[in-house]
């Protein structure tokens, strides 16, 4: 039996949506409820986040995509159309690598088929050990703002509490194993070429995490590519109007 805890709303096609670092099932309450009218709409906590538990502070994607493939046999998730933000969506392509053609579309939110370069596995490395000296709550009051424009700092004030305080859901093990999968993924940006079902990318112009260069250096292995101007890390925060109806217009072409 899978240990992954999810909630789910609506009937139809499966719709899963896989939360980011510092992040749970909870950053995606608005997307289901509206999405639900036409999707079954699957929101799943990674191990160690949020409500599922995990075993020590080491795992890999590939583990996660098998645990992943596990819970949706289990809950009859058949066909899925998958959409991740930012380590969602290094969750999304393992599971595509896993999954194949079993999958019907894939869409990335904030993220990259691209290994993370030199300095940013150091970056993970000071991260790391920042986690194990101070703790979750420290780790994530400080990780969490700089995904926000600098600029939109006073104006998404409560929206970047909120996801402070969702962050703070995370288990030390769980950001601990993560933050290491992260530094260890493998590229996969031959498995998106090689996909042949439909593909969507939504990147930020300001996105500190994932540089628009970065999206746009793989924007030809996608079907579908948008740039949100202005935006950063937490296009589903900043423009949740516009990226709900993103996901919801690339979801109903698949049907």
């Amino acid at each position: 039996m899978s240990a992954i805890h999810f909630f789910e709303k609506g009937k139809g096609q499966p719709l899963v949506l896989i939360h980011g670092f510092c992040e749970t099932s909870r950053m995606w309450t608005d997307f289901a409820e509206e999405l639900s009218t036409d999707f079954r709409v699957i929101c799943p906590d990674l191990p160690g986040i949020g409500d599922s538990p995990i075993a020590g502070d080491q795992i890999s994607l590939e583990e996660v995509a098998v645990s992943l493939e596990e819970w949706m046999d289990e809950n009859q998730i058949k066909n899925p159309i998958v959409v991740g933000h930012s380590l969602g969506g290094y969750v999304t392509l393992a599971l595509l690598e896993l999954m194949g053609s079993r999958l019907k579309a894939v869409g990335l939110f904030h993220s990259s088929a691209f290994a993370d370069a030199a300095d940013k596995k150091e970056t993970r490395n000071r991260a790391i050990v920042f986690l194990k000296k101070h703790g979750v709550d420290k780790f994530v009051t400080s990780f969490v703002p700089p995904l926000f424009p600098e600029d939109k700092s006073e104006e998404l004030k409560a929206e970047i509490e909120r996801a402070i305080e969702d962050g703070k859901r995370s288990s030390l093990d769980g950001l601990v194993a993560f933050t290491g999968a992260m530094r260890d993924r493998k590229e996969r940006i031959d498995v998106l070429k090689n996909f042949s079902g439909p593909k969507l990318l939504i990147a930020g112009t300001e996105d500190g995490a994932v540089k628009i260069e970065a999206s746009r250096a793989q924007k030809d292995a996608f079907t579908h590519y948008v740039e949100l101007e202005g935006v950063g890390h937490m296009g589903m925060v900043e423009k949740k109007e516009e990226t709900i109806n993103l996901i919801r217009e690339f979801a109903r072409a698949q049907l």
